[in-house]
């Protein structure tokens, strides 16, 4: 009878076992690229689109998306970075006979965080109950030594259209405040009174000042909340099918969150269940001021094997 009692209790404690593990998975679902795929929305990139994006070209101009970064650029606690500049061999201004000249040379050497200024999320960044995109789990994937699917190495060239929506303007002022929101409504009320449509495969940018106004004058307050998008909004701008998703933000969505909302859970959202890129720290402000929100977006990341994230320095090309 014990024995009977026993093995019930375990086949009760196996079946928990089996249904939380199931609930787990129940909040993934395959890709819609397929069962298989590891990049996503960057599934987007072709000839065509390229061609199209070509076509915004008018004035000649190339006009960066990154900021310049250095060990004072605040940022997401605990990312650092440090940066040497070495004279390898060349102590007491020894030159470098060998050379067949006396040649000198400097060299650097860079500890950092990748995760700092302006920066490309790569699909296994965030995700929610141990799992990422297209449903791979934590323990298959992330080891000490890189990402062994999802790095950033991965994601091809990405060439595109591109299209900033002026959110500061849409609220009449220059910069939103932290925690300020924005969702579908507000989102779409902004494209619409700046006449700004979104394609599948577009990258989709948020102006809201706060990098052009707040970095340089106050990098504390910068760094310690932000406007953004709210998990609604986020829903909302992944069902316009884009291939990513950025902001003059360094996180892109509120903080803190709007009330009800998960705290980063757009990066859930965007990352996790759609395969969708987020873009962060864009400057998007000198791009506004020359009267253009619509141009060719040019990004190619360097390309270091498993990594989560990837500093980055897109170029708009209008």
């Amino acid at each position: 009878m014990k024995i009977q009692t026993t093995l019930a209790a375990v086949a009760a404690l196996a079946l928990t076992a089996t249904t939380a593990l199931a609930d787990a998975h129940s909040t993934c679902a395959p890709s819609k690229w397929g069962a298989d795929d590891t990049i996503g929305s960057a599934n987007h990139v072709s000839t065509e689109r390229t061609l199209e994006a070509a076509k915004l070209i008018k004035q000649g101009k190339s006009v960066p998306l990154g900021i310049t970064i250095d060990a004072k650029t605040p940022a997401f606690a605990p990312r650092s970075l440090s940066l040497q500049v070495v004279q390898p061999n060349q102590q007491g201004g020894a030159k470098l006979e060998a050379f067949g000249y006396p040649g000198n040379y400097n060299d650097d050497i860079l500890h950092t965080w990748i995760g700092i200024g302006s920066q490309l999320d790569g699909l296994g960044h965030l995700g929610e109950e141990g799992m990422y995109y297209n449903c791979l789990d934590e323990k298959d994937i992330s080891v000490i030594t890189g990402l062994t699917k999802l790095g950033t190495h991965d994601v091809p060239p990405m060439v595109a259209r591109a299209v900033i929506v002026d959110m500061a303007k849409h609220f009449g002022t220059d910069v939103m405040e932290a925690g300020q929101g924005f969702g579908s409504e507000e989102i779409k009320a902004a494209m619409e009174a700046q006449n700004v449509t979104v394609n599948p495969g577009d990258i989709v940018m948020f102006h809201t000042g706060w990098t052009q106004g707040v970095l340089e004058q106050d990098p504390t307050a910068w760094v310690s909340g932000e406007p953004g998008l709210t998990n609604e909004g986020a829903e909302y701008v992944a069902s316009l099918d884009p291939m990513a998703v950025g902001a003059d933000t360094w996180g892109l969505e509120a903080v803190p969150a709007v009330e009800g909302d998960g705290t980063f859970y757009g990066h859930v959202i965007l990352l996790k269940q759609n395969g969708i890129y987020i873009l962060e720290t864009m400057n998007t402000g000198p791009i506004l001021d020359d009267g253009v929100n619509e141009f060719m977006f040019v990004l190619g990341q360097a390309r270091i094997r498993g990594t989560v994230q990837a500093m980055i320095n897109p170029v708009a090309l209008y």
